[in-house]
């Protein structure tokens, strides 16, 4: 049954059909030729099932978050906040990408939505400061990918959902992960910038730094309702999602004044859409884990482990280049679906800590979302700044061996994934 459910879905992946069917056909396949005799309302059941949970609310929201922030003056002011304080160093533009982006992501929990915030954004002023289109393209796909680790999360909360993990560790463990990560791309812009020869820009005076942090006052709120709510007890990720949305329209519409009622409808329809993509994945994903469950493919994989004698060490490097060969051919959030239900199991049994499989899982979704050929963050990059693919790819691949170089570290050191939450959290 389980060689039934592989080879159905890698078929219907190579043929190209589109993901939904990928999960479902598989699952349909397995319930007509091996459970006959449930009922078919039960598949119905599983599907509404699993998306019935309040903890989802969460996603909706950050979705609508990220679009009225990245269609208005917030990201903007944000990142121009870390351009006055990073600016000045050689290569500062490329400091400011990382800034901004681990500062948008903070507030929008999306990476696709950081790319085409911050690519509009910086790409023009990256060439202008001297670094080479690819570096440029490459590095502004790659730096969203701080966005689904640094909280608030989409990731984080779709994987606390379906492992019972808070998601308030998760959220506190992912600001060191992310953290790490922006460091590492932050040493490849500065071996770039010497590389070419880059000169330091002139220094943001005192008073120039004020008055951007005066400018982004308002932008700067988000982050502290959302984070401060949830850590001080104040909000559940859920309502702080919600939060968020309001406080998004409030400062863009009454105090930016930079969102019309018009342009609130269209981002609000552009939002339902990404939502119903996502929550249709999530459906079918909810219906194939069943399957899996009830094929006892957890229990399977422990046995193969326990018989070829192979601890932690050998199964988080399986994990990792699971989820790696799984990230270039299929879309994050079904390689989340499809592979952490078996996976996660096996994984506290061996004694990983759940938030720090958490980090392993997140950060392989996140290379996943950049890794050629089907990145997602990579089209999302050419069709925003309107560049060719092949441009995109090959500028990527420096920040996909530091961000392997990170991964590496982050799984067998899983102390930098706990330190936060066992501070916050003891």
């Amino acid at each position: 049954m389980i060689a039934l459910i592989v080879l159905i879905a890698l078929a219907l992946l190579v043929l190209g059909f589109e993901m939904f069917l990928v999960l479902l056909v598989p699952a349909l396949a397995t319930k007509t030729l091996f459970y006959a005799n449930l009922p078919d309302v039960a598949l119905i059941q599983k599907m509404v099932g699993g998306i019935n949970h309040s903890t989802l609310l969460a996603v909706p929201f950050f979705i609508l978050a990220a679009e009225l922030m990245g269609s208005g003056q917030i990201a903007n002011r944000l990142t121009h906040l870390v351009k006055s304080l990073l600016g000045h160093s050689r290569g500062g533009m490329g400091h400011t990408v990382i800034g901004g982006s681990m500062a948008f992501g903070s507030v929008s929990g999306s990476a696709p939505a950081t790319v085409a915030a911050m690519g509009r954004m910086v790409y023009p002023e990256m060439r202008s400061n001297g670094f080479s289109e690819r570096f440029s393209l490459g590095l502004l796909v790659a730096s969203a990918e701080t966005a689904l680790l640094i909280p608030p999360s989409i990731t984080f909360i779709i994987y606390g959902w379906m492992t019972g993990t808070s998601i308030a560790r998760l959220f506190a463990g992912g600001l060191a992960i992310g953290l790490v990560l922006g460091i590492a791309f932050a040493l490849l812009v500065s071996w770039e910038a010497r590389r070419q020869g880059l000169p330091a820009a002139g220094r943001a005076t005192t008073a120039e730094r004020f008055a951007a942090l005066r400018s982004a006052t308002w932008a700067l709120g988000m982050p502290v309702i959302i984070l401060g709510g949830i850590y001080s007890g104040i909000f559940t990720p859920t309502e702080a999602a919600a939060v968020s949305v309001v406080y998004a329209i409030v400062v863009e519409m009454l105090v930016y004044r930079n969102l019309s009622l018009r342009q609130l409808a269209d981002i609000v329809e552009a939002s339902a859409l990404s939502t119903a993509i996502i929550f249709v994945l999530l459906a079918m994903g909810g219906m194939l884990s069943f399957f899996v469950t009830l094929a006892q493919v957890p229990q399977h994989i422990s046995e193969f482990l326990v018989a070829i004698d192979a601890g932690p060490v050998t199964f988080l490097l399986a994990v990792n280049l699971c989820f790696l060969i799984a990230g270039m051919f299929i879309d994050p959030n079904s390689a989340l679906l499809i592979l952490v239900p078996p996976l996660f199991p096996v994984a506290t049994s061996l004694g990983v800590d759940p938030v720090h499989f958490g980090m392993i899982v997140s950060l392989n979704i996140g290379l996943g979302m950049i890794t050629p050929p089907f990145g997602l963050d990579i089209f999302v990059a050419s069709s925003t700044l309107n560049k060719p693919v092949a441009t995109i790819i090959s500028g990527v691949w420096p920040f996909v061996l530091a961000n392997l170089v990170v991964l590496m570290i982050i799984t067998y050191i899983p102390g930098i994934s706990l330190f936060i939450p066992s501070l916050l959290f003891s």
